[in-house]
């Protein structure tokens, strides 16, 4: 890349399609090809200025800001979804469509799918619903790459807007299933320990469960008590990194199939009857907007077929 390519220092003027958004949350749409952790380090280094000042990452812009954005190289994989893989990826994701109208569009999210691009992966399925239906669209919130679900999009910054003031007022009812290593000790348990990123000695980074961290709140409810697992419903009030598979396993049950924080001899066990990913699924959302929506996403097949081969145990 030669100097010509490097783009120059200029300023953005924040309108209302943009306010309210957090200021790193703007820097990373801005600078789509360049990797979170060079955004956050521009940041620290006081390289952006919000009206001539520094501020914090998590500064909500306000109409009539003036973002000093310095010049950047873009340092990450230029190509865009091939014609094949947004044929595919997208034929996939319209069969998930389980909710869709002018304001918003609800997907059944396949486990295994990156919801965006990053860690490697070139783009997620937030790439290809841009590039393809929805230039437009914006996650709402975020699964893990091995969740399936109820993935929630908006389609205007100002129902994004919306919806996020619902999530940060823990407005926003999302409930999970989940298949649990162990028996559960009661029928209702509530974690609400706080959950803080821990770098590894590899570079991997982990969530823990920190008394300096960030709170969270995991209601688990029991639904059904097989010999040593145990189905369960989960709600949460926050929406933090990994919190479900953290808190349930700083409990002692962690999620069957986790390979990141559960326990290897259960995920070995469940193997042998068939489930080869985590389970977890996010089986529901209930928000209010203009009027109340409820959404569900029907549980995979390959969990189904689990909870049948442990029914006929």
């Amino acid at each position: 890349m030669t100097q010509a390519d490097i783009p120059s220092a200029k300023y953005v003027n924040i309108d209302a399609d943009r306010a309210g958004q957090r200021l790193d949350n703007f820097l990373i749409g801005h600078f789509k090809k360049v990797p979170k952790s060079h955004v956050y380090r521009i940041l620290r280094t006081g390289q952006v200025r919000v009206n001539k000042k520094r501020v914090k990452p998590h500064y909500r812009v306000q109409v009539g800001d003036s973002i000093r954005l310095p010049p950047v190289k873009s340092v990450m994989p230029t190509e865009s979804p091939s014609a094949e893989a947004l044929t595919r990826i997208g034929q996939r994701l319209q069969q998930a469509i389980i909710y869709e109208d002018d304001s918003i569009l609800v997907l059944n999210k396949p486990a295994g799918l990156a919801v965006h691009g990053g860690s490697g992966l070139r783009y997620g399925m937030i790439e290809i619903l841009k590039a393809g239906r929805y230039p437009n669209i914006e996650l709402v919130h975020r699964l893990d790459r091995p969740t399936s679900g109820c993935l929630l999009l908006a389609k205007q910054r100002s129902v994004l807007r919306q919806l996020h003031r619902l999530l940060h007022a823990g407005e926003m009812q999302k409930n999970y299933l989940a298949l649990l290593a162990g028996c559960l000790p009661q029928e209702k348990m509530t974690v609400n320990s706080a959950l803080t990123k821990r770098a590894l000695a590899g570079g991997e980074r982990i969530m823990t469960v920190s008394d300096t961290g960030r709170p969270a709140l995991t209601e688990i409810v029991r639904l059904q008590q097989f010999e040593d697992l145990t189905l369960a419903s989960i709600n949460i009030g926050t929406g933090k990194t990994h919190q479900i598979r953290v808190h349930c396993s700083d409990i002692g049950h962690p999620i069957a199939g986790d390979e990141k924080y559960g326990d290897k001899a259960v995920n070995k066990k469940l193997r042998n009857i068939g489930l080869n990913r985590l389970f977890l699924h996010a089986r529901s959302l209930r928000f209010k907007l203009t009027r109340v929506y409820h959404v569900e996403a029907a549980i995979p097949a390959e969990l189904e077929g689990v909870l049948g081969a442990l029914d006929a145990g």
